[in-house]
């Protein structure tokens, strides 16, 4: 089983024999003397030589080149998007009708081979399914009429219904057969800041205003809404790994419009929550004399690596290691090589070419897409741009990138070898 840690301070658990007889793999960099930080703890029993590059990398195993996908890779910068876009105007029918949603999903699959299928959905797709209708116009993208500020509006919320969901769930079944082992399946769920932004905004906004209000005028309103949130995506995410999600990847998108002391508030202990239940085990520790006893509680989908993006982690990235998440998502705006430092050694990264250097002359793509690759080490390292693919992309620029990925190769595969020496043999 993966084991998902509070460690308490002074305590030296590392050596503990309890670990070494149950095979536990812990990550580097994790100092014996931890304040309350949530660690994923994965026994060497749980690694499977078939999984896909992209799970082995999430998880830091050794393996032979950075395994790339994109977000955004399925949309409307694609010819065939378009196309089947006119046929199909609505979004909606477009991310709630399983063959659409499976012939969408594959298109940049067919046309690139990527290392990752994401499902073709949007973080707001499972609202409906816990009593929070939304609309998505033309003009101003998702709508919620109803929205949720008060005690009153709380009482709209019920447990999700997952049949409301079943294409879902129908369409990943199917992803899983048609990519097999090739490349890993990606779910996603909003996190319930994220999420709650809309629902308490009323849709998008550029300013955040009510909602940072609510924290402080009604803060016991939002955390009710947070907390409902929290389990209905706890709910989602296992639902998508049990439908034949390889991984999942949390979007907290509005995350980084909180300065970090509110995030730490509002948003990092919902994610802590979601992972404390999803990955597996709630872990009881107990010290006395030498002896370090665990009480496994709980587990669910203990082998599904988890990834965390929030668009604007620059200032959040140290406080984001201590969620529980396997993979960091970093944004464009922090250099791999000073997001490397900063986290240590202990958790796997994912990113961060610019997504506008694919409108840059191919040679200056390959060099950007070396760098971030020998900035990011041999291990741990998920090859992804740091924000989604642009509307106007040429294609020809993502088949370039994938290309490129699929050259690099590092030049040894020892477990020692430190991260930051990684050589690559372009």
């Amino acid at each position: 089983n993966v084991l998902l840690i509070y460690i308490c301070s002074s305590i030296g658990w590392s050596s503990s024999s309890f670990f070494k007889q149950k095979g536990v793999v812990f990550p580097h960099g994790i100092c014996s003397k931890t304040n309350f930080k949530l660690y994923r703890l994965l026994p060497k029993a749980t690694i499977s030589s078939s999984d896909p590059l992209l799970v082995k990398a999430a998880r830091g195993d050794v393996v032979s080149r950075p395994p790339a996908w994109m977000m955004r890779q399925a949309g409307r910068y694609m010819a065939v998007y378009r196309k089947l876009a006119e046929k199909h105007p609505s979004f909606r029918e477009r991310s709630e009708t399983t063959d659409l949603i499976v012939e969408i999903s594959l298109q940049p699959w067919k046309a690139f081979r990527p290392d990752g299928v994401i499902i073709f959905s949007d973080i707001l797709t499972p609202l409906p399914a816990f009593g929070v209708p939304f609309d998505i116009e033309e003009v101003r993208g998702p709508v919620i009429h109803s929205p949720i500020r008060s005690e009153e509006g709380l009482k709209a919320l019920h447990p999700i219904d997952l049949d409301k969901l079943h294409f879902v769930g129908e369409s990943l079944r199917i992803l899983h057969q048609e990519v097999g082992e090739q490349a890993a399946v990606l779910g996603f769920v909003g996190a319930p800041w994220t999420i709650a932004t809309y629902i308490v905004e009323g849709g998008t906004t550029r300013t955040y205003t009510t909602i940072k209000r609510m924290c402080h005028t009604a803060p016991h309103v939002l955390k009710a809404l947070l907390s409902h949130l929290t389990q209905a995506i706890t709910e989602y995410i296992v639902f998508q790994v049990n439908s034949g999600a390889h991984c999942i990847q949390i979007f907290d998108s509005w995350g980084g419009q909180l300065p970090p002391n509110m995030w730490e508030q509002w948003s990092k202990p919902y994610i802590i929550e979601v992972c404390f239940i999803i990955v597996t085990v709630s872990l009881v520790l107990l010290h006395s004399s030498d002896m370090l006893e665990a009480c496994i509680m709980k587990k669910r989908c203990p082998q599904t690596p988890i990834v965390l993006y929030i668009n604007g982690n620059g200032g959040l990235l140290e406080r984001m290691k201590g969620t529980g998440v396997d993979v960091i998502g970093l944004d464009w705006t922090v250099d791999m090589a000073d997001g490397r430092q900063r986290l240590g050694t202990g958790i796997s990264v994912q990113g961060n070419v610019d997504p506008a250097y694919l409108f840059s002359p191919l040679p200056s793509l390959t060099d950007e897409i070396q760098r971030v690759v020998k900035c990011a080490g041999q291990r741990g390292h998920i090859l992804n741009l740091g924000h989604g693919v642009l509307v106007g992309t040429p294609e020809e620029a993502v088949a370039h990138f994938f290309d490129v990925a699929r050259s690099l190769k590092y030049d040894i595969y020892s477990e020692d070898r430190p991260r930051e020496k990684s050589e690559l043999v372009v």
